[in-house]
């Protein structure tokens, strides 16, 4: 890691892999540059009126590598360094972005530092790189230097949004980034302009990191034509804990016995069973229509207005960390932990 010189605010900047962090090396080749050289590649950071200090992940990887191990890598560095940083910067490839940002937003409770996520769609080391302007203005959030929001972010193309309701959108544009379901917090234009209302509340306890993350969870995304053979083999898979269904529109899908009753299997071997939309906007509402009646009736999980990415991601945390509270995850997967869905969360959060 490289060290700056003592003063009042600073910013490490972590680096996990990606497209933004890539250069051209003599033969034209892309290959990965040293984060303590960051001031070389971006020269105008001399020019900040904050300290940057950086390190990597022991093992640099493509985002499509990434892993529940490897949030509990980005974890781990946060955590040793909380006390000396004023905010975190995390560099991280654009394919599984949102899941690392829901993911963290989930393990880290109490948080009052921003952590930020951003990336580009071009490296760093080419001519049109859309990575200089994203560090400098995630590395001016996470500062705190005008305004200090105490959660996980990703900053990408002029837009703050809130990590875990954040979605990738695009693989060729630079605003790869959008959430639909809940405005962004902050806009870079000439100034940042920050968006204070709709940030979470300042924490009032002291920072919980949990690490633990169940993997045996599945996805069942329904199309129409879909086969029973197709839905019990997933919902077979041994020793599956956590099942997420992506329905149709506001949560409907097929009426027929032998999908409710595929359902009613998985139930009875004590697997959650959590409904989130396909739809990009909206949100899942129960009973809404008589295509999800019968899955409300024998426990199906409404998602609300979560994205896949954060559901995912909230399933694997909840189950890895409170394994013997099954009733408890079934009843937080339906609320609000921390900004989520949106939902207010219940006094009984607290522990989660």
């Amino acid at each position: 890691m490289t060290t700056a010189n003592e003063r009042k605010d600073k910013v490490l900047l972590i680096y996990t892999g990606g497209t933004i962090g890539m250069v051209q090396d003599e033969s034209g080749a892309l290959q990965p540059f040293a984060m303590e050289r960051i001031y070389d590649a971006l020269p105008l950071l001399h020019r900040t009126d904050y300290m940057i200090d950086s390190c990597q992940l022991e093992r640099i990887i493509d985002s499509s590598n990434m892993t529940p191990e490897f949030w509990v890598s980005i974890a781990n560095i946060i955590e040793a360094q909380y006390d000396k940083y004023d905010g975190f910067v995390v560099l991280h490839g654009t394919d599984t972005m949102a899941y690392t940002a829901s993911a963290l937003s989930f393990m880290f409770k109490n948080l009052s530092k921003p952590i930020v996520l951003t990336g580009s769609q071009l490296p760093l080391g080419m001519l049109r790189s859309d990575g200089r302007e994203n560090i400098i203005c995630a590395l001016e959030i996470a500062s705190g230097r005008q305004v200090l929001i105490p959660e996980v972010t990703v900053f990408f193309e002029s837009h703050l949004y809130r990590g875990n309701r954040s979605t990738k959108v695009s693989a060729e544009n630079f605003d790869a980034f959008s959430s639909f379901n809940y405005p962004s917090l902050a806009k870079a234009g000439i100034k940042i302009s920050y968006k204070e209302h709709l940030f979470l509340p300042m924490p009032e306890g002291e920072l919980r990191v949990r690490k633990g993350f169940d993997r045996r969870i599945a996805v069942l995304k329904l199309f129409p034509g879909i086969t029973p053979a197709v839905v019990q083999s997933v919902v077979r898979t041994p020793d599956l804990q956590g099942l997420i269904i992506e329905t149709f529109g506001s949560g409907n899908a097929p009426t027929e016995k032998w999908f409710i009753d595929a359902l009613q299997e998985a139930l009875d071997k004590g697997v959650i069973v959590l409904n989130v939309t396909q739809c990009k906007a909206g949100a899942v509402q129960m009973r809404q229509y008589q295509a999800s009646c019968d899955m409300d009736r024998i426990g199906v999980i409404g998602g609300h207005d979560i994205t896949i990415e954060a559901a995912v991601t909230k399933m694997m945390y909840l189950l890895g960390n409170f394994p013997e509270d099954k009733d408890k995850i079934r009843d937080r997967l339906g609320k609000s932990l921390r900004g989520e869905i949106s939902l207010e969360t219940s006094g009984e959060s607290d522990d989660y």
